[in-house]
């Protein structure tokens, strides 16, 4: 699932994915508040789930938590 996440973010930060780490900040690959909400929406349709806008997911690795937790 890491993988799949990391894909996702790294085509919409137009990044590496040797930069996304599980402990990597949102902040610290320079992603605004449109950009995360972005990933999100690309998540929500590939994992078929509804992320909770007030999770306050700092990481990669808190998001991929939180999608392991809900996805079905």
């Amino acid at each position: 699932m890491f993988e799949k996440i990391q894909s996702i973010i790294a085509d919409e930060l137009d990044k590496s994915k040797d930069e996304i780490a599980l402990n990597t900040t949102f902040e610290a690959l320079d992603a605004d508040s449109l950009d995360v909400f972005q990933i999100i929406n690309d998540i929500e349709d590939e994992y078929e789930i509804e992320v909770d806008t007030d999770a306050d997911l700092k990481t990669v690795g808190e998001l991929v938590a939180y999608v392991e937790e809900h996805a079905k």
